[in-house]
């Protein structure tokens, strides 16, 4: 890309940083074309918060602890309030959009309190237009569903709960 920045690239790179915004992405990069040899990379990105656990320490190491850089001090999970840590939690393999049922007007895949078979479709991932059938990793009671239809997921977000 020629040096020269125009209005249109900080607008556009504006956008990027809403749309990172607004769908509580981590990170956009995008090639943009504008000839032959005329081109622009762009990489937005946000920093995630990292929130360190540690476990309490005998007065006496107050002091070595106060030398160290600042850490928050949080309370261990407990599954009842932090669905990601319930190992019954089904979590999503891809970033995308969440669909409970496969078309809107047909009943939902799953509901709370549904039994299932390991293999059925718990709900649908959009992801890069393409519908991706989620299949329940086992058997078992649905007991929370995590997620709205049309929610966008994370890699890793929990989905469903199963028991």
């Amino acid at each position: 890309m020629t040096k020269k920045t125009t209005d249109s690239d900080v607008s556009f790179i504006q956008a990027l940083a809403e749309l990172l915004n607004t769908n509580e992405l981590t990170e956009i990069e995008v090639k943009r074309q504008y000839g032959n040899h005329d081109s622009m990379n762009v990489r937005v990105s946000r920093k995630k918060e990292v929130i360190t656990q540690i476990a309490a320490a005998p007065v006496a190491a107050a002091p070595a602890i106060a030398a160290a850089a600042p850490v928050t001090v949080t309370a261990a999970a407990d599954p009842a309030t932090d669905p990601a840590s319930d190992p019954n939690a089904v979590t999503s393999p891809m970033v995308g959009t969440v669909y409970l049922q496969s078309e809107p007007g047909v009943p939902a895949f799953v509901s709370v309190g549904a039994a299932i078979a390991e293999g059925d479709t718990i709900l649908i991932i959009e992801a890069m237009k393409t519908m991706n059938h989620i299949p329940a990793p086992r058997a078992g009671t649905v007991k929370r569903i995590l997620v709205d239809d049309g929610s966008v997921v994370e890699f890793g977000a929990p989905l469903v709960i199963i028991e």
